[in-house]
C-alpha cells in the first residue's frame, strides 16, 4: 500500500546523500509468514492502491504553481530510481503509472468527443438565434424604416451604423489598389533530404529522436 511518508535511507547505494526529490510512494509488505508469496486479491488491492498513489500526484501536474509540477514529476521519478535494484517493484510502480497516462489518454479523447459534440450544438443555438434576430430586425425595420432604436417592456434594440468595403472582382482593381505581401518559411522537407545526404546547411541540424507508446 503506497504512503506518503519522507524517506529515511537514500534512494540507492549508488546515490548521493545529496538533497533532492524524495519518494513517496512506498510499498508496505503484506503482513504474514516470511517468504510467502502474497495472494492475488493481495496483489490487485496493492496495485489499485499504487495506481490511485500516482493517479493524485498526476492531479498536481495540473497546478498553476511551477513548483508543485516540478515536485510531482520528481517525486514520481524518485519513487521508481527507489527501486533501482529491484525489478519487481519497479516493474509494478512502471505498470501503474502506465494505467494512469492510459486513464488520462482515454478521457481526453471522450472529452475531445464531447467538446465536439458540445460545438456543434453551440453553432446550432447560435445559428438559430441570428435567425430569429435578423428576422425580427427585418419585421421592425419593416414597419418603422427610420428607427434605430427599439424598446420592449424588458428588453432593448439598438444599432449602429459601421462601413465596410467589399470587393466584387479583385482582378479589376488598378495595381494601386493591391497590398503586394510576400511570406517565406524553412523547406523542411528539403533540408531533411539534403542533410541526409551529407548536406551542410548552416542554421540547420537533423535530429534523430526515439517516440514510446504505451501498449
Amino acid at each position: 500500500m503506497p504512503v506518503l511518508t519522507a524517506p529515511t535511507a537514500p534512494l540507492s547505494p549508488s546515490l548521493p546523500q545529496a538533497a533532492g526529490p524524495s519518494c513517496t510512494l512506498q510499498r508496505v509488505a503484506p503482513q504474514g509468514a516470511p517468504g510467502r508469496s502474497s495472494s492475488l486479491w493481495q496483489l490487485g488491492i496493492e496495485a489499485q492502491e499504487l495506481t490511485t498513489a500516482i493517479g493524485r500526484l498526476a492531479q498536481q501536474l495540473e497546478a498553476d504553481d511551477d513548483d508543485t509540477r516540478a515536485q510531482a514529476l520528481a517525486e514520481l521519478e524518485a519513487a521508481l530510481l527507489a527501486e533501482e535494484g529491484n525489478k519487481q517493484a519497479l516493474s509494478a510502480k512502471a505498470d501503474a503509472t502506465c494505467w494512469v497516462i492510459e486513464h488520462l489518454r482515454g478521457q481526453a479523447a471522450y472529452r475531445q468527443q464531447q467538446a465536439k459534440r458540445l460545438t456543434a450544438l453551440a453553432t446550432g443555438d447560435t445559428s438559430r438565434a441570428d435567425a430569429l434576430e435578423n428576422s425580427l430586425v427585418l419585421v421592425l425595420t419593416r414597419l418603422e424604416p427610420k428607427s434605430t432604436r427599439f424598446s420592449f417592456p424588458n428588453h432593448e434594440l439598438t444599432s449602429r451604423k459601421s462601413s465596410a468595403v467589399e470587393i466584387d472582382d479583385e482582378e479589376a482593381l488598378d495595381p494601386q489598389w493591391l497590398a503586394v505581401t510576400t511570406t517565406s518559411k524553412p523547406d523542411k522537407a528539403a533540408i531533411k533530404e539534403a542533410l541526409k545526404a551529407g548536406h551542410h546547411i548552416e542554421g540547420a541540424q537533423l535530429l534523430y529522436r526515439r517516440s514510446w507508446r504505451i501498449h
